[in-house]
Parts: structure tokens; C-alpha cells; sequence
């Protein structure tokens, strides 16, 4: 395939592709005397052997009926593609929360191939860094569609990011404060 369709599939710019091309971080790639950089897909081998899970996220518990259509996608995709599925791995929870029950079960797991519908149905940010220390530790991460982001979730998370990152600067403050407040009773009580 073309640089520009594994960009894509990876979900970064052409200019980022290229600049890991030039860094030797895309394997089986090769410049033709063209200048067309073409990336070779790695077929994958299924095997009785390949454990093989689906794992699904809703961000709150008014989802949960979407979360049995997201099963039902996955599945259909694994009959699909011949894979025989281990396990299906089902969660309420933020995608911006890395203490997930269910998501470290399957890690624990070992999988060989994690497939999930959307990309953020994994994790809101960072999916790449995922993606790529999973697959140095030997899995591989298939998302059916790439493109689709819900809009709802998103706002969900943004307002989850604000409200952390107030908290963490309002609790300094306090902090700072409480500590001032303790060094001045001290010190009128030494005097």
C-alpha cells in the first residue's frame, strides 16, 4: 500500500509517516526509484492458537444498548476476517480512565489481536503510543473504522479534562494556602 493509506490507517498525517519512514519505525517499507514509499502489509496468520478478543466501551450506563450493537459489529467483522474470538471484554467507563477494570484484564490476557470498532473505543488520547507498545509486545490492535468519532463522548471527555486539571491546580492553591495558614499559627504560638 501507499504511505499516504498507512497514514491514514495509522490515523497521523503524510508528513509524519514519512518522517517515521526516514527514522526506520515502519517495518516491511521500501522507496521505489520513483520516490513512492510503499508499505507492505504484514498478512496476519491465524492459528488455533491466536487468542483473539473484542473489547468494548461506552462512556456512561444510558449506552449500554449501544454497547451490545458495538459486540455485534465485532463479531460480525471476526467471522469475517475467519478469527475465532477467546474472549469479549465489556466496560462503562471514560476513555480517559487508566485504571479500567476490564481493559487491564485484557491486557493481562496477552492477546494476540485486540479488535475494537473505533479507536477511541480503546482510549480517548493516545491511542498511537498504545498501538505501538502493543504491537513491540506482540499484539496487534485491528480498528473496523477509523474515521468515526462521537461527538458526545468527545465533549464528555473534554469537560472530564478541564475538570481534572481544575482540581489539580485549585488543590494546589489550597494547599499552599493551608500550609501559610500552619507556618503563621506556628510562629504566634513561639512568640
Amino acid at each position: 500500500m501507499k504511505l499516504s493509506t498507512y497514514a491514514k490507517q495509522q490515523g497521523v498525517t503524510y508528513t509524519t509517516a514519512v518522517k517515521w519512514f526516514h527514522a526506520g519505525l515502519i517495518p516491511n517499507s521500501r522507496q521505489l526509484s520513483t520516490g513512492t514509499i510503499l508499505v507492505d502489509e504484514a498478512p496476519v496468520v491465524v492459528t488455533p492458537s491466536t487468542n483473539v478478543v473484542i473489547y468494548c466501551r461506552v462512556s456512561n450506563h444510558n449506552r449500554r444498548d449501544e454497547m451490545e450493537y458495538q459486540v455485534q459489529r465485532c463479531e460480525s467483522y471476526c467471522v469475517a476476517k475467519g478469527y475465532s474470538i477467546n474472549k469479549i471484554y465489556k466496560e462503562v467507563a471514560s476513555g480517559m480512565n487508566d485504571n479500567r477494570k476490564e481493559f487491564w484484564k485484557m491486557m493481562d490476557s496477552s492477546p494476540s489481536i485486540i479488535v475494537i470498532e473505533h479507536k477511541d473505543r480503546l482510549t480517548r488520547f493516545g491511542f498511537n503510543y498504545l498501538d505501538r507498545l502493543s504491537s513491540k509486545l506482540g499484539t496487534s490492535i485491528e480498528v473496523m473504522n477509523r474515521d468515526k468519532e462521537d461527538d458526545q463522548d468527545l465533549l464528555k471527555d473534554l469537560v472530564a479534562i478541564i475538570t481534572s486539571f481544575c482540581c489539580r491546580l485549585y488543590g494546589m492553591r489550597r494547599g499552599q494556602h493551608k500550609a501559610k495558614q500552619m507556618k503563621t499559627e506556628l510562629m504566634r504560638n513561639d512568640i
